[in-house]
């Protein structure tokens, strides 16, 4: 019967499909299909559903985000402070972008170009993957990054390598290349004491004394090895 196809329908719909529902079985009645009995009777069925809590969707997991704690940030707060870009650039890019990019200029400040996986930088920048993605996206866009692709096969290849095209973060870079701590991060190398200076300056002195003369002598802080005169060799005077 008509009527039991309703039922049926009404147990299957989803909740915005009911109102459809009960528009069907209103026309149905109209035309003879259902008796008033019927209707009634499917018409509560449909306000129970609609009365019914609506059931929780399940929290889809987050996938490629990088969890924000504590020393995720720390690493990205330290790389975007850590002078690898100028500051004209810098400020085209977010914060995370800035620590990503960071990451990237160090490793071409070190051998020349960066071949380091996305998921390499966004671990040393304590950023997601993504980030890296549109940070380099953005990078290339403005003409300040090239990136070669190293395909072995139509599904596989290799990391990009990543190169500076900009010819003012090439020489900022150039000028903030610094011995890497034990984090990764450039420190600053202590100047010289006075003292060692003092003893450059001597050192470079007698040097060129030597070259002028010929004559190997004591340099300024070498301990004079010329051994006393024996005194057998003493002559007597008269």
């Amino acid at each position: 019967m008509f009527a039991d196809e309703i039922r049926r329908a009404v147990e299957a719909a989803a909740r915005v499909k009911l109102p459809d529902v009960a528009a069907l079985l209103w026309r149905a009645y109209g035309q003879g299909q259902v008796t008033e009995a019927e209707a009634e009777e499917i018409s509560a069925r449909i306000e129970e559903r609609k009365a019914l809590p609506a059931a929780a969707q399940p929290i889809a997991p987050k996938v490629g985000s990088r969890p924000r704690t504590d020393a995720s940030m720390e690493r990205r707060r330290r790389w975007a402070s850590s002078g690898r870009l100028p500051p004209q650039m810098a400020a085209r890019f977010t914060l995370a972008e800035q620590a990503a990019l960071a990451v990237v200029g160090a490793e071409v400040a070190k051998r020349g170009w960066c071949e380091l996986a996305h998921e390499a930088v966004a671990a040393l920048a304590g950023v997601s993957r993504s980030t890296v993605r549109a940070a380099l996206r953005r990078a290339r866009a403005l003409g300040l990054l090239s990136a070669e692709e190293r395909r072995l096969t139509p599904w596989r290849s290799l990391t990009n390598v990543v190169r500076i095209i900009s010819a003012e973060w090439r020489a900022w870079n150039g000028r903030q290349r610094r011995p890497a701590g034990p984090d990764g991060l450039c420190v600053k190398t202590p100047p010289p004491s006075f003292t060692e200076v003092l003893g450059q300056v001597a050192k470079r002195a007698w040097e060129r004394s030597q070259g002028a003369s010929g004559k190997r002598m004591a340099g300024p802080f070498e301990p004079n090895r010329r051994s006393p005169r024996p005194r057998g060799d003493l002559v007597a005077s008269g």
